[in-house]
């Protein structure tokens, strides 16, 4: 039996894992310094590609400041709201802006619009083609003419009232401002009023004009619509305070 407390075979293993670890941790530590100074590196890299990003794209593209107002909101959430309150999607309201503010003298940009349209709005993901581009245009038309058509049937067929009627205005001037200002349109106090006036005053034209549509004789007074105007428009202002 020997002394010696481990086996000849052992103290070799032992030596040959003493001699490996400096091995072992060197690499280890180059392996950590090569990878803390590649980080700078990717950094630089990435910054270098948003700051290339940038300057290819159109100048009016660049600088547009659009939507600015909803920059990190979703989709899903302008969808809903414009859901709730209009006929549109949140994809339509965006390509109708776009398709109104990238307008030439021959003709909409639609290929710019629809290659850049991640850039134009903060809540649209993809690029959409030319024709899907035309596509969102062409059913935001449709709606709006349907709309339209709609709401104006309903003031002229006498089924709102005056006071009725200036609610549905009312409201429907609230929702459009609102939309405006995401944009980014700054409407100041007077400019507001300025516009529910005007809207006002046409639609009290469109009303009683309306009323020359459905009936010969006023319906508040009997007379003849064509011959006494004047009497007529008193009355209605009457009949509708």
């Amino acid at each position: 039996m020997s002394d010696d407390p481990v086996p000849k075979p052992e103290r070799a293993a032992v030596a040959s894992e003493d001699d490996a670890d400096p091995a072992v941790d060197g690499s280890a530590a180059d392996t950590a310094s090569d990878s803390t100074r590649d980080v700078p590196s990717d950094v630089d890299e990435s910054a270098e590609t948003d700051s290339a990003s940038q300057e290819a794209l159109p100048p009016d593209v660049a600088k547009y400041d659009r939507f600015k107002k909803i920059e990190g909101g979703t989709y899903d959430r302008a969808n809903d709201f414009l859901r709730e309150r209009t006929y549109v999607t949140a994809r339509e309201w965006a390509i109708a802006r776009l398709c109104a503010d990238f307008r030439t003298e021959t003709g909409v940009e639609m290929t710019k619009i629809g290659q850049n349209l991640p850039e134009l709005v903060p809540f649209m993901t993809d690029t959409y083609t030319p024709q899907a581009v035309n596509q969102a245009r062409a059913s935001f038309e449709e709606k709006v003419r349907k709309a339209g058509a709609t709401f104006l049937y309903g003031a002229m067929c006498d089924f709102f009232t005056a006071e009725e009627l200036d609610d549905v205005m009312y409201e429907a001037t609230e929702v459009a401002k609102f939309l405006l200002e995401v944009e980014g349109v700054e409407l100041s106090v007077e400019e507001e009023l300025e516009a529910e006036d005007r809207i006002s005053e046409v639609m009290r034209e469109v009303r009683e004009h309306s009323a020359a549509l459905r009936h010969d004789e006023c319906p508040h007074c009997g007379s003849d619509l064509d011959s006494t105007e004047g009497d007529h428009d008193q009355h209605t202002a009457e009949a509708d305070d």
